[in-house]
């Protein structure tokens, strides 16, 4: 498996955050929100399919769709003017090197004492030969600087929930025999966890993190026209979902009403954690399928038994 050349390979391009450590956001203001919020996937809930806002004029489904929405824009005004529903974060930046090729180890602070190790899973498909050059099986280890490159990169993490205090209102329309709204709210706290997500990231890189000078579009933002990348455990680079465990702990989460269920759902289920990597090269990808020697390398590298790897990892193997 091929290693991805990139700048952080050979320590340039490094950008310290503007602090290290982490940052609690408490019940956050829901209308900052509302300009992130991507909603084509929401329309994907009610099963008509389109990208927003093209799809309000579509011959076939526009009608239903504007009505929809609509209906959507009356729910979403009622939450925030409630002020029942509440949105909680917390991110964190450390100290990070890659080791081994394929795993990022993570720093408490500046001591460099070992957080955690996020054992990452590394491309395994047969790529195109482009040029005369066949292009690298790609890992999230690729955008943090090697350990032996004696530079100290950094990382970020994050977990956010918009579902603070949501089952007020699902138990209220569960009361009422009202489903039509209790699949409503779900649908639309789902997506201010996303925007949740998507307006920090937005804050991460030219704030807080500070390596984006320009403001751009919710559109732009969508269709990821930035640097960096923020994947989360289940995601197509990173499909396993165990790492939430270190995530949570390291953030603190239950602090701000964030928990993991055995099976590592998120509890509120309206939430999203993950990384993020500032490297210029970052960018998203599939891992798809992995052979049994990757298995083997992983399992021996976090002393654990192939069959419990497996039994994580089941819906990545060949």
């Amino acid at each position: 498996m091929d290693v991805l050349e990139t700048s952080n390979n050979i320590g340039e391009k490094i950008v310290k955050p503007n602090f290290l450590g982490k940052e609690i956001i408490e019940d956050l203001d829901l209308n900052l929100l509302k300009e992130y919020i991507d909603w084509s996937p929401f329309f994907q809930t009610w099963d008509l399919h389109g990208k927003y806002p093209d799809i309000l004029t579509d011959k076939v489904v526009g009608k239903s769709a504007t009505d929809l929405f609509k209906e959507a824009q009356k729910m979403l005004n009622k939450l925030i003017n409630e002020k029942k529903l509440k949105a909680n974060g917390v991110i964190g930046f450390y100290p990070a090197n890659s080791i081994n090729d394929d795993d990022i180890e993570i720093f408490k602070d500046e001591s460099m004492e070992l957080a955690f190790t996020y054992y990452c899973l590394r491309q395994q498909t047969e790529k195109p030969v482009i040029k005369g050059t066949q292009k690298p099986n790609m890992c999230l280890a690729d955008f943090i600087s090697p350990k032996e490159n004696k530079v100290t990169d950094y990382i970020g993490l994050f977990a956010v929930t918009s579902g603070i205090n949501a089952d007020i209102y699902e138990d209220m329309f569960m009361k009422a025999e009202d489903d039509y709204s209790s699949i409503m709210v779900k649908a639309i706290t789902d997506r201010l966890a996303e925007a949740f997500a998507e307006y920090m990231h937005d804050r991460v890189r030219q704030d807080l993190w500070g390596y984006q000078t320009e403001k751009l579009s919710n559109e732009a933002m969508i269709k990821e026209k930035y640097q960096g990348i923020r994947p989360a455990p289940g995601y197509p680079a990173c499909p396993e979902h165990t790492v939430k465990n270190d995530i949570f702990a390291l953030l603190q989460a239950k602090e701000i009403g964030m928990e993991l269920t055995e099976g590592m759902s998120m509890m509120p289920a309206s939430s999203v954690s993950g990384f993020y990597f500032a490297h210029p090269e970052a960018k998203y990808f599939s891992v798809d399928k992995i052979d049994e020697d990757q298995i083997n390398d992983m399992a021996n590298r976090r002393s654990i038994s192939k069959e419990q790897l497996k039994k994580w990892l089941a819906s990545s193997l060949r």
